[in-house]
C-alpha cells in the first residue's frame, strides 16, 4: 500500500470511538480479554462490542450487526474467523469507518488459501480508503491520556512513558509489555504488524516521528516491507529522534547461487546488508531485546553526550576493566586525565587509588570522597561524561551513593550513567536515580553499551551533510553498448563492452587494443608499450583468472608469444564450448592497492553496492562492506573506512596514501549507474587500482550483467 501520513493514522491511535467486531463474554478468547482491555484502560471515547450471540459483554450493550451501531466507529478491531473478514470490512468501510485492525490469524502467514484471503482483504481496504493494522496482529495501544487506548489482549498495561515500539511478532509483544512493567518502562504507543497487508513499519515510523509524546522509537522486525522506502523514512525520521531496532534471523539458510564476486558476497553476507542500511540510516541495532531496552531506557531521559569521551569511575578495580573494555567496544574512548586532574584525584583519594582511566577510589572511599571525585571528572573539559561504578561496602551504603551522584549531576548537563550491583537489594537507589533522570544499569557493560549508543546518535545527529551528486555522462556511448546487448535472457557483457559502458560513467581503463592474431598482439604491444598484460575476450568465461585467461607482467615479445601459446592451451582444457571473440592486450598497471567496488540489485533492497579490498582474495578475506544507491559523499567516505584493510589504504610502513578521493567518488559514479540503469543486475570492478594520492584510480577488469531486453536512457 502506498505510504499513509501521521494524519491518516489518527483514526488508529486517536479514535473517538472504536467498535470491536467478535467481542466476547467467553473465558479465553481473544474477544473477551480484547474487549476489557479496551474499558479497564480507561478510554476516553465510546466502545462497541459487536456480537449476534451475546445482548451485552463485559457489561455494555452489544450489537448484533455493524448496521445496528449508533455511529460509523472510527477504529474497528476485527476478531472473527479469517473467512469472514472481508465481508466485514465491507461493511465497516461502506459505513464509513475508516481505521482497521485485523487480529485474526489465517492469511499469508498460512499459505495457501491464507494468501488469497489476504489479497482480497487488502483489496477491499484500498477500496474502502482504510488505514490497515494486520492482519495476524497483536492490536495497538495509546496511552495519552486523553486517549487510554489499550486495544491488545496483553493482560498487562504498561505505564505511560515516552519509548513507542513497533513489532512484526505478536508473542515478543506480550513479553514485551511485561518486561516493560518490570523494568520501568513508560510506552507511549504500541503497534503490533503483523502481516503488513496495509500499515508497515515504513508508515509507522513517520507518524511516531511527528507524535510530541514519543521520544524514542524501538522496532523488531524480521524483514522490511522495502529497504529502500525504510531508508528514507528511517532517514528522515532518525533526524528528529533516535530509531532503535533488533533484526531477528542473523543467520543465513541458503545461498542464491550468482555469478559474479558482488552476487555471492551480497546473499552470503546478507545480515551486512542490513547493517549497512541501518548505519547509512541513523538507525542503531542491538544485538537482544534486553541490549534494545537497555539502549531505549538511556534515550528515554534527557541524557546528553556531546561527545564519546568516557570518564570511567570505581570503587572497584574489576567491574572497571569490564566497563573498559566495553567502552572501546562500543566506539567509545578513554582519555588519561591531564597531570593537573590527576594531581587533583591523588589530593582526595587514597594513596593506592589508580588515577588515570578508569579511575579506581579502592574499597577505601566514602560517599563524600565519591562526591568530589565524580564532580571533578565532570568539571573537566577533558571529558563528555561519566560512568559511576559502585559495589556499596561498609559505611558506603547504595543510598549515600546514589545521593552524592545525584548532587553531582544537578550541577553538570553532562551525562551521567551509573552502575551499582551487591550483594544487597539495590532496587530502591536504582528506583531514586531512575527517578532523577539518570540511567541506572546492573552490570558495567550494560551502561557502557548505553553510553555508546548515545554517543553514536550524537556523531548521527552531527555528521557532515552531502547531497547525492550528478556525474556527467556519455549517453551515446551508454545506449550503443545497450542497443547492442538487447537479446532474450541475461547477458553477460564481453569486457570491452562493460569497459565502454563504465568509461561513459568516468571510471577510467588503462590502455588496451583487440587483437586475434599473435601478430596483431605483438604490435599492440610495441604501440601500448611494456610491460603488458593479455586477456582473453570472451562472453562466456566470467572469472578469467579461473581459466587462465589471463597473464600479467609480460616484459617483452618472446614472453608475449609463450604466454599466448600457453593461454589458448588453457582454455581449450577449462573452458572448451566458451566463444573467443579474440584477446586484449593492454597496458600494465603498476603499483597502487587493488579493491572491489561492485553492484547488485536485490528484490528487497534494490541496488546495492559492494566495497573492498579486491583481487582474487576477495571471498576468501570477505572484507567488504554494503550500501544502498544513492550513495551521498558522505556515505562513500565511510564505505571506505569501514573496511578492516583501510590502514592500508592509509599507508603503512612508508608506503603513501592511496588515492582515496578518487575511490570514493568512482563509488558514487557506481550509484549513479546503478539508479540510471536498472537492467544492470550485477557489475564488478575487480580489481580497481587506486593509486597514491592525486594519482587517480584505474580499474583493471569489470564485470556487467545485464537483464533482459535492456532499454534503460541515463
Amino acid at each position: 500500500m502506498a505510504a499513509v501520513g501521521s494524519s491518516e493514522l489518527d483514526e488508529l491511535f486517536r479514535p473517538s470511538s472504536v467498535a470491536v467486531i467478535g467481542a466476547s463474554n467467553k473465558p479465553g478468547k481473544v474477544g473477551t480479554s480484547l474487549f476489557r482491555n479496551i474499558l479497564q484502560a480507561g478510554f476516553r471515547g465510546v466502545a462497541y462490542p459487536v456480537n449476534p450471540s451475546s445482548k451485552s459483554v463485559s457489561g455494555v450493550r452489544c450489537y448484533a450487526d455493524i448496521a445496528d451501531l449508533p455511529e460509523a466507529p472510527d477504529l474497528a478491531v476485527v476478531i472473527v474467523p479469517a473467512g469472514q473478514v472481508g465481508d466485514v470490512v465491507d461493511q465497516l468501510g461502506e459505513a464509513g469507518t475508516r481505521g482497521l485492525v485485523v487480529i485474526t490469524a489465517g492469511f499469508r502467514e498460512v499459505g495457501g488459501p491464507g494468501i488469497a484471503l489476504e489479497e482480497d482483504l487488502v483489496r477491499r481496504v484500498r477500496k474502502h480508503g482504510m488505514s490497515l493494522v494486520g492482519p495476524n496482529c497483536f492490536g495497538v495501544l495509546n496511552t495519552d491520556p486523553a486517549v487510554s487506548l489499550n486495544a491488545t489482549f496483553s493482560e498487562s498495561l504498561p505505564p505511560r512513558g515516552n519509548v513507542a515500539f513497533v513489532s512484526q511478532s505478536g508473542a515478543i509483544c506480550a513479553g514485551i509489555l511485561h518486561y516493560g512493567i518490570t523494568e520501568r518502562i513508560g510506552f507511549s504507543r504500541f503497534v503490533s504488524v503483523g502481516n503488513r497487508a496495509g500499515i508497515d513499519e515504513n508508515d509507522l515510523l513517520y507518524s511516531l516521528a511527528a507524535d510530541p509524546a514519543t521520544k524514542v522509537i524501538l522496532l523488531y522486525v524480521e524483514s522490511l516491507a522495502s529497504g529502500q522506502r525504510f531508508l528514507e523514512a528511517a532517514r528522515d525520521v532518525t533526524e528528529l529522534k533516535p530509531v532503535l531496532v533488533i533484526k531477528s534471523g542473523r543467520t543465513v539458510a541458503g545461498e542464491r547461487a550468482v555469478r559474479s564476486h558482488t552476487g555471492s558476497l551480497a546473499q552470503s553476507g546478507r545480515d551486512q546488508l542490513y547493517d549497512a542500511l541501518f548505519e547509512q540510516s541513523g538507525v542503531l541495532r542491538a544485538d537482544t531485546l534486553g541490549d534494545l531496552f537497555r539502549m531505549a531506557k538511556t534515550f528515554s531521559t534527557d541524557l546528553a553526550v556531546e561527545g564519546p569521551r568516557l570518564a570511567i569511575l570505581t570503587n572497584s578495580g574489576g567491574p572497571g576493566i569490564v566497563a573498559a573494555d566495553a567502552a572501546i567496544r562500543y566506539g567509545l574512548e578513554l582519555p588519561t586525565p591531564s597531570p593537573a586532574v590527576q594531581a587533583d584525584l591523588a589530593r582526595r583519594l587514597p594513596s593506592i587509588a589508580a588515577v588515570s582511566n578508569p579511575i579506581d577510589m579502592t574499597a577505601d572511599v566514602g560517599a563524600e570522597q565519591y562526591r568530589e571525585t565524580l564532580r571533578t571528572l565532570v568539571q573537566s573539559t577533558e571529558f563528555d561524561g561519566a560512568l559511576v561504578i559502585t559495589t556499596p561496602r561498609g559505611e558506603l551504603t547504595g543510598q549515600s551513593v546514589a545521593e552524592a551522584i545525584l548532587d553531582v549531576k544537578r550541577t553538570t548537563d553532562k551525562a551521567v550513567v551509573a552502575c551499582l550491583f551487591g550483594l544487597t537489594d539495590l532496587s530502591h537507589e536504582v528506583e531514586f536515580l531512575e527517578g532523577h533522570g539518570i540511567p541506572t544499569f546492573t552490570f558495567p557493560e550494560e551502561a557502557a553499551q548505553a553510553f555508546g549508543s548515545v554517543a553514536r546518535y550524537r556523531a548521527w545527529r552531527t555528521r557532515p551533510r552531502t547531497e547525492v551528486r550528478a556525474f556527467p555522462v556519455d549517453r551515446e556511448a551508454v545506449l550503443r553498448v545497450l542497443g547492442a546487448a538487447r537479446g532474450p535472457g541475461p547477458t553477460v557483457l564481453p569486457e570491452y563492452a562493460a569497459r565502454s559502458l563504465l568509461t561513459a560513467y568516468g571510471i577510467p581503463f588503462p590502455k588496451v587494443q583487440r587483437v586475434t592474431t599473435i601478430e596483431e598482439a605483438r604490435k599492440a604491444a610495441d604501440a601500448i608499450g611494456y610491460p603488458v598484460v593479455l586477456k582473453v575476450a570472451s562472453p562466456d568465461i566470467s572469472h578469467k583468472t579461473d581459466v587462465g585467461g589471463v597473464a600479467v607482467g609480460i616484459e617483452g615479445p618472446e614472453a608475449l608469444r609463450g604466454e599466448w601459446e600457453q593461454m589458448h592451451r588453457s582454455l581449450r582444457a577449462s573452458a572448451p564450448n566458451a566463444r573467443i571473440e579474440g584477446f586484449e592486450v593492454e597496458s600494465q598497471v603498476r603499483g597502487g592497492k587493488e579493491v572491489l567496488v561492485g553492484l547488485q540489485r536485490d528484490p528487497d533492497f534494490g541496488p546495492i553496492i559492494a566495497f573492498g579490498m579486491g583481487g582474487i582474495y576477495v571471498e576468501v578475506l570477505r572484507d567488504v562492506t554494503f550500501r544502498l544507491a544513492p550513495i551521498r559523499a558522505f556515505s562513500a567516505h565511510r564505505m571506505v573506512q569501514s573496511v578492516r584493510a583501510f590502514p592500508l589504504l592509509q599507508g603503512v610502513r612508508g608506503e603513501p596514501p592511496s588515492d582515496l578521493p578518487a575511490l570514493e567518488e568512482a563509488i558514487e559514479r557506481v550509484s549513479q549507474l546503478a539508479l540510471q540503469i536498472p537492467e544492470v543486475v550485477e557489475l564488478d570492478l575487480n580489481p580497481l587500482i587506486v593509486r597514491p594520492a592525486g594519482r587517480g584510480i584505474v580499474a583493471v577488469d569489470a564485470r556487467v550483467v545485464l537483464a533482459p531486453s535492456s532499454r534503460s536512457e541515463p
